[in-house]
């Protein structure tokens, strides 16, 4: 599914399936399902603060952001795959990422499945936040229509603590 164009994505829980359904159009409806018992990674709010440092826990599991400018990846470059730093599943391919200057990794697109969307209404506003479909980990935002030069024209602008790479080449 390379080249895959996103307009909407929704994850739901049926009889023990993660199924993400994903439209490219109001004609085409994609299914991805999982086994939720041979692939959920969800864990206790105890066990993830066992399990990642201070600054992730923030992040992923109680919805921070890190300031502008300071992530690892806003001006990393290296091909390969960027996964949840949470759970290590799999998220964007570095294909997708593009400099947006917003100060946040940014990508057009993510690997089929492996984001949610939901709508997040704090602070006076209305937006996208975009999770990992596995773990529920908070990844950042996802915003549309703002007129960069990519295949979806969607960014989705993500915290860098949320993140680990892994180089293709090795």
């Amino acid at each position: 599914m390379r080249g895959f164009l996103t307009a909407s994505t929704t994850a739901i829980k049926y009889k023990g399936l993660l199924a993400t359904t994903r439209t490219t159009s109001p004609s085409t409806l994609y299914i991805f399902q999982r086994n939720m018992s041979e692939s959920s990674k969800t864990k206790s709010e105890s066990e993830w603060r066992a399990v990642l440092n201070k600054e992730q826990f923030r992040i992923l599991r109680q919805k921070g952001t890190e300031p502008a400018g300071s992530g690892k990846y806003d001006k990393f470059h290296e091909e390969g795959v960027y996964s949840c730093a949470g759970c290590g599943t799999p998220l964007y391919k570095s294909t997708t990422k593009f400099n947006s200057g917003c100060g946040w990794p940014a990508f057009f697109d993510a690997i089929p499945g492996a984001v949610a969307r939901h709508t997040d209404s704090s602070f006076g506003m209305q937006r996208t936040e975009i999770t990992c479909t596995a773990c529920g980990g908070h990844l950042g935002h996802v915003f549309k229509g703002e007129g960069f030069n990519t295949p979806t024209d969607e960014r989705y602008c993500v915290n860098s603590v949320s993140l680990t790479f892994k180089d293709e080449s090795k």
